[in-house]
């Protein structure tokens, strides 16, 4: 990939970048490693090329079948609360990679992170940016995201970007001890974010901001 297209040039360009950093601070990010990733990191590339000149608003975009990339500021929150568990994070998965760009924010902060997605298409997509960005340790799965990736457990961490209506156990039993799970959960109607620690056998819950996600669907297409 040319570095003018990392770079980006007007609206994709590192001072509309900056900016959009500037708000996430305003918004109570303070973490400065997953602010220095969104900074540097091209959110114009994983959105379609018309939409491009919109990448760095704080604001969810459309990617295709329904599906959406997730706000920055949410990203952000969800990323942080990821990381300020008191385990370190050497492996997680992520259910739901989309365009990817939530799946290479996680790339740069954590070694080996696993994602799995059921929309082919999407996780082809995904697939090729990854490989032109040579972001080099990320491993995709097309599958049900409900099931998580067994194959590869225990988890650090667990970050989903999709709503169930209650949390798979699945999920939960995939969870190193002390691990973290961060979670939306609801209906359509009302959604809220959760962490999940794992604690050996128990598992300590905390409801944090009201949000809306696509819901977690069953099945592969």
């Amino acid at each position: 990939m040319i570095a003018s297209e990392l770079k980006g040039i007007g609206m994709t360009s590192q001072r509309t970048r900056d900016r959009l950093i500037a708000r996430l601070r305003e918004r109570g990010i303070d973490d400065m490693r997953v602010l220095a990733v969104m900074r540097e990191l091209p959110r114009h590339l994983f959105v379609d090329e018309a939409l491009a000149s919109r990448a760095y608003e704080d604001t969810a975009l459309p990617i295709g079948h329904g599906q959406t990339i997730s706000q920055p500021f949410i990203v952000a929150r969800m990323t942080e609360l990821l990381m300020q568990s008191t385990k370190p994070m050497d492996k997680v998965l992520e259910v739901g990679t989309g365009c990817g760009y939530q799946t290479a924010v996680l790339s740069r902060l954590v070694p080996r992170v696993f994602s799995v997605e059921r929309i082919s298409a999407l996780l082809n997509q995904s697939r090729e940016r990854f490989y032109k960005l040579k972001f080099n340790n990320i491993r995709l799965k097309h599958s049900d995201g409900s099931w998580g990736w067994q194959e590869n457990a225990p988890y650090d961490g667990i970050l989903v970007a999709c709503a169930p209506e209650k949390v798979p156990e699945s999920l939960l039993l995939q969870l190193a001890p002390g691990g973290r799970l961060v979670i939306p959960v609801g209906t359509q109607a009302k959604q809220s974010l959760r962490v999940i620690d794992r604690n050996g056998d128990t598992f300590e819950e905390t409801e944090y901001d009201a949000v809306s996600f696509v819901p977690l669907l069953g099945g592969q297409i």
